[in-house]
């Protein structure tokens, strides 16, 4: 098992959670950082930068060490998208393997393509978004709204980034009720969908619906996966003895439905 240093201080704790996650992956496959670079085409001076939380993997390293480790890759690439949105000011272009980096006898991996950081412009555009649902949550309590009924971000549990919002934006209310031994809220019949903080959506909606159902209060109804719908859906996790990550997976959807 590798000794790992400290990460950075200033590392955001979406990010600290991936690259903890990536560390965890590579001792369990029980491969030297030298072997870890041959196998999946990344250089060993890459790979120390990645779990040293200087340096953002790009997304091919992450699939990359997933096969390596022969894990499936839904869960780190849903934290990966997460970490991507808040790690800003740091490299995102995969470093390709050089002679140097390289285990003898092995050649270098092709060179990948550079890639913009994204990063900022991301969290930019969330925190834009969030700051205009707030301003309409305002608007309509002020107006005599239903208590618990709010407008969501937009219509679908993808990041907002890049979204129009919809001419006419729907309220979302809870409709709760167990249909073939799960429990549904009326918004979505997801088993899968991949949730985490920063999207929108009636996906959204329901899990708040079903986390209220489970006495777990995520706040308003408002289809915004906030801080308090994420300590929900931790608290969630800890009670269902399954990985405390605040993303909602298939695991937890069957937790919530259950």
């Amino acid at each position: 098992m590798s000794r790992w240093k400290a990460l950075p201080a200033e590392l955001d704790p979406r990010a600290r959670h991936l690259v903890v996650s990536l560390r965890r992956l590579k001792d369990h496959s029980g491969l030297s950082m030298r072997q870890l670079a041959a196998k999946t085409g990344y250089g060993t001076s890459s790979w120390e930068r990645y779990l040293g939380g200087r340096s953002l993997p790009p997304k091919k390293a992450v699939e990359a060490v997933a096969a390596v480790a022969g894990e499936d890759p839904t869960r780190l690439l849903a934290l990966w998208e997460v970490a991507s949105a808040v790690w800003t000011g740091q490299r995102t272009d995969p470093a390709p393997v050089t002679p140097a980096d390289a285990a003898p006898g092995v050649a270098p991996g092709p060179p990948a393509r550079r890639r913009p950081p994204r990063g900022a412009v991301v969290a930019g555009v969330v925190a834009f978004v969030l700051v205009v649902a707030s301003a309409a949550l305002l608007v309509a309590r002020v107006s005599g709204g239903d208590e618990g009924r709010a407008r969501p971000v937009a219509g679908s549990s993808a990041a907002p980034a890049g979204v129009e919002a919809p001419a006419s934006v729907p309220s979302y209310t809870c409709h709760v009720e167990r249909i073939g031994g799960q429990w549904f809220a009326g918004m979505s019949r997801t088993q899968d969908v991949i949730l985490a903080s920063g999207h929108a959506g009636a996906e959204v909606a329901e899990a708040q619906c079903l986390l209220r159902r489970a006495g777990l209060p995520p706040g308003d109804i408002d289809g915004i996966y906030g801080p308090r719908t994420e300590r929900a859906v931790q608290r969630l996790q800890q009670r269902a003895g399954l990985v405390v990550d605040g993303i909602v997976g298939p695991h937890t959807w069957g937790a919530l439905r259950g």
